[in-house]
């Protein structure tokens, strides 16, 4: 059971994040001020301190919750009973639902590089929940048998350690396969960004019909 001090520390370091996200809205990541944050919460800067003693720390904890929120939303629209084609097209459609829901914090995950932050290792497994749940939908559909048979290709271009992610180990998933995910995954974060970053204005008549249709060629191209 918590103590008293822990669960009042829980609340102010919510607030404090709350404060932080609401100032993504307003001035972006780049300009996140800690005193700007003490300041709007009545506290003083020292007191700040304790709970995140850099704005580095804070751009951290942001980057950690955002992706694992946004990992947390792919995971949930996964249904592991349906075809593989209506996973791909659930999981996709919940990346960007969440997206268009959270555009501050999307910006902040898969915008502009902050300057002077480097996100440190910690990082990276929050970083890949969005692509483990594609990757599962595509190792899933190669363990039934309902990719194309692999191609041989000789010259790998995807790094070992990113079988895990792309799918697992299995005869249909070669190099060319891992890279068609790899694509695929940049890809639907590309149509995201584009649209929420307004790049689509004056292009697409229909932004949901245009998503769901890329959405389709994209599963078209890893064979589901």
């Amino acid at each position: 059971m918590s103590t008293a001090r822990e669960r009042a520390r829980a609340a102010l370091t919510e607030e404090i994040l709350e404060c932080a996200r609401g100032q993504l809205a307003t001035v972006g990541a780049a300009g996140l001020s800690l005193r700007a944050v003490a300041r709007d919460l009545g506290l003083a800067s020292s007191a700040l301190y304790r709970y995140f003693p850099s704005r580095d720390d804070l751009l951290t904890r942001l980057i950690l919750e955002g992706h694992d929120a946004l990992g947390a939303a792919a995971e949930a629209a996964d249904d592991a009973t349906a075809q593989p084609r209506a996973r791909w097209h659930a999981v996709c459609a919940a990346v960007r639902t969440w997206a268009l829901a959270h555009p501050h914090e999307y910006a902040l995950l898969h915008g502009s590089p902050v300057p002077g932050y480097a996100a440190p290792a910690n990082t990276v497994p929050a970083a890949t929940r969005v692509g483990a749940v594609l990757g599962g939908v595509l190792g899933d559909a190669a363990r039934a048998g309902l990719l194309p048979p692999a191609e041989g290709r000789r010259t790998a271009l995807v790094l070992p350690a990113a079988t895990a992610v792309l799918g697992g180990e299995h005869k249909a998933l070669d190099d060319g396969a891992r890279s068609r995910a790899l694509l695929v995954w940049s890809s639907l974060f590309g149509l995201v960004s584009f649209e929420l970053f307004g790049h689509f204005e004056g292009t697409v008549a229909d932004p949901d019909g245009f998503f769901t249709e890329q959405v389709g060629e994209l599963a078209d191209l890893l064979g589901l």
